[in-house]
């Protein structure tokens, strides 16, 4: 077989295999969507914060494995430590999340509630308490030890490990 005719058979087999290669990537499903997934911040325009609540201002939640991940972001950007972590079936657009944030060096309880809001109204928000229990609306040992709205400002770019 001539060189000319073995060139033609090994261009023909790698423009193939590319173009299986780029059919496979096209017909990969996408990576689910969720109604939790963006770059969240604080919607009060001159909001107060404590030392550990200044790591809950901006935060960014993505996929992390198998699950989805909250990451605090810094004033100017850059990723900071990962604070909440959820299973990734509960992506699926549940109004309502109850797990463990961190706050400071502790670990306390935290509810992200979602509320639909139209475009016109700045879209969907993230209400997001941290404390003791579940039950923030009673006055008591419960009571939140944060609380703030979020608005979407974006696709994160931070992720957790």
């Amino acid at each position: 077989m001539s060189i000319a005719a073995l060139l033609g058979i090994g261009v023909f087999s790698v423009s193939a295999i590319v173009s299986n290669t780029a059919a496979a990537q096209a017909q990969a499903p996408t990576a689910q969507k969720s109604i939790y997934y963006g770059r969240w911040t604080v919607i009060e325009d001159k909001p107060t914060f404590s030392a550990r609540g200044i790591m809950y201002r901006t935060i960014d939640i993505a996929p992390c494995g198998k699950d989805f991940c909250g990451v605090s972001v810094n004033k100017n950007g850059t990723c900071g430590p990962a604070l909440f972590r959820f299973l990734g079936r509960r992506a699926d657009g549940t109004r309502s999340l109850q797990g463990h944030a961190k706050w400071g060096k502790e670990k306390k309880n935290i509810l992200i509630n979602t509320y639909e809001n139209t475009p016109e109204d700045g879209g969907n928000v993230l209400q997001i308490y941290i404390g003791e229990g579940y039950d923030f609306g009673e006055r008591s040992s419960s009571m939140p030890k944060f609380e703030a709205p979020y608005k979407s400002t974006g696709a994160p770019t931070c992720r957790a490990q």
